[in-house]
């Protein structure tokens, strides 16, 4: 009976041991149970899939719509006019950095140091012509009173492709605000109009009329400026662009370092200039010929001379004489004679020129010019050069 007893007695508290371990169990697996739902109920699961990586579901950007383009750009983009012995030329033009730059063609402004700047509001500045392209047919016109607006926006580093769509902003005709649409239709289009070769061009469907040249070639899609429009074909719907990474390398060299000289006198007559000032322009005219010349600005060069000389020794004659002169400077000037004619200036340079073998040395010339009026504006109107060593 003892034994029976003891026997109830350890099956009793076996149970109750048993029922006890049970229910902690279930207690303990019912708080696991619910940390673990906790945690994944509060936490995203990201798996890759074997088919490939599973993409955030995020909407790509939206391009801009073209009459929001239009808008912003319209006030960046100028008209110029240029007096010339020819009369007035007209072109455009566009805001290219915070310094109040203006980025146009060279044949606009042609060999004027000055020019009119209209905006699109009709506020008119003068502008300074800071760089002129010698092959490449493009200019820098600086307007301080534009300094620290913000500028359009550049394509740097990429290039157009032949289908992609433009837009061309300008004043053709004089009329501002104008834009036209289009595509590249074309690329590394080469052309020779006057004294320029153009290399690499855009050809495009939108229409480059007179007074466009020189105005911005945007990307349909960012805004960005991707070209200099240039030229047009006569009742065509062609034009062509320079690509701007043409450009840059130019305008920000005339950006960091104008080439900017005092304003040569206009006048009718030698005669009515002081003998003094009369000397100073002259000699900044031979200072600036030779800076052109230096920086392989020939067409820059060209248009100082006086209608004989050019008639004489015309451009590609005069271009080619200077294809082998690496750089030039002025070793010394001076004002030999001025009178009722004009001023006889003297100057001996230096010139670093490449050899028929293709070495390069410093060769030393002397140079008289003749400085004189010709259509109210100081030229060079002849000159002799001898080497010296």
């Amino acid at each position: 009976m003892k034994g029976l007893m003891k026997a109830v007695k350890a099956v009793s508290v076996n149970t109750v041991l048993a029922f006890m371990l049970s229910g902690l169990l279930i207690m303990v697996g019912g708080f696991g149970l619910a940390q673990i739902y906790d945690k994944l109920h509060n936490q995203v699961v990201m798996e890759t899939s074997k088919l490939g990586p599973i993409e955030e579901n995020t909407e790509p950007a939206k391009a801009k719509d073209l009459k929001s383009i239009i808008a912003e750009n319209q006030k960046l983009v100028v008209y110029l006019e240029v007096d010339s012995d020819y009369g007035k030329v007209q072109g455009s033009g566009f805001l290219y950095n915070q310094q109040g730059d203006i980025i146009t063609n060279a044949h606009v402004v042609g060999d004027a140091r000055t020019c009119r700047v209209k905006l699109s509001d009709g506020t008119v500045y003068q502008g300074t012509v800071i760089g002129r392209g010698g092959e490449i047919d493009v200019a820098l016109v600086r307007v301080p009173e534009l300094a620290g607006r913000e500028p359009m926006k550049i394509a740097r580093d990429r290039t157009a492709e032949v289908g992609d769509e433009v837009i061309a902003l300008g004043s053709p005709l004089g009329l501002q605000n104008t834009a036209t649409t289009g595509i590249i239709s074309g690329v590394n289009r080469n052309l020779d109009i006057g004294n320029y070769h153009y290399t690499g061009l855009y050809q495009i469907s939108a229409p480059i009329s007179h007074g466009s040249s020189g105005g911005p070639l945007l990307d349909r899609l960012t805004g960005e400026v991707l070209g200099v429009n240039t030229a047009g074909a006569e009742g065509e719907n062609i034009g062509f662009s320079i690509p701007i990474t043409q450009v840059l390398p130019l305008v920000e060299n005339w950006s960091k370092n104008p080439n900017v000289s005092p304003a040569l006198p206009t006048t009718s007559t030698t005669n009515e200039i002081p003998p003094k000032e009369l000397a100073m322009a002259a000699s900044y005219l031979v200072e600036e010929f030779y800076t052109c010349v230096n920086n392989g600005d020939y067409v820059g060069a060209f248009a100082l001379l006086g209608s004989d000389w050019k008639a004489k020794q015309p451009y590609e004659k005069f271009r080619a004489g200077y294809l082998n002169t690496l750089s030039v400077r002025i070793e010394d000037l001076q004002v030999l004679a001025v009178n009722q004619d004009g001023a006889n200036i003297g100057v001996i340079i230096a010139a670093l020129e490449r050899t028929k073998e293709g070495e390069e040395r410093i060769s030393y010339y002397r140079a008289t010019y003749q400085v004189g009026l010709e259509n109210g504006k100081l030229k060079l109107l002849n000159g002799t050069a001898s080497k010296i060593r």
